[in-house]
């Protein structure tokens, strides 16, 4: 296996490094007076879970993602595009403080920005 063939997931560290890193970054997450609002009531744990299991299978992990669609999981929030940058700087924070270089975290964004037009709101900025 050469270094081409090491996928971003392994090259973070698996699923410890993930769980490290979501756990970090709701943290951040939470505490954004911007953003802590979209998950008064969630089931944190769970969405923990869920969200561990999206960026595995993101990054090229071994587990796929059971969760729903991001459209369908975002709909109706009035998620804006604002909210959806705060989140990836939040990302990108908690990428960096667990040692991730910032050319991988470059790769990370990179697979998440599209997302943004299945989980901002129409109409929003």
């Amino acid at each position: 296996m050469t270094a081409a063939d090491v996928s971003v997931y392994e090259l973070i560290g698996g699923e410890p490094a993930l769980v490290a890193v979501v756990d970090d970054f709701y943290e951040r997450v939470l505490g954004d007076p911007q953003l802590a609002p979209f998950f008064a009531g969630a089931h944190m744990p769970k969405l923990k879970g869920r969200q561990v299991e999206f960026f595995a299978a993101a990054l090229g992990g071994p587990d796929a993602y059971h969760g729903g669609g991001m459209r369908q999981v975002h709909a109706g929030r009035g998620i804006g595009q604002a909210d959806f940058d705060m989140v990836a700087i939040h990302l990108a924070g908690a990428l960096a403080a667990a040692g991730v270089p910032s050319p991988t975290i470059a790769q990370i964004a990179a697979v998440i920005s599209p997302l943004a037009n299945e989980i901002v709101s129409r109409g929003l900025s």
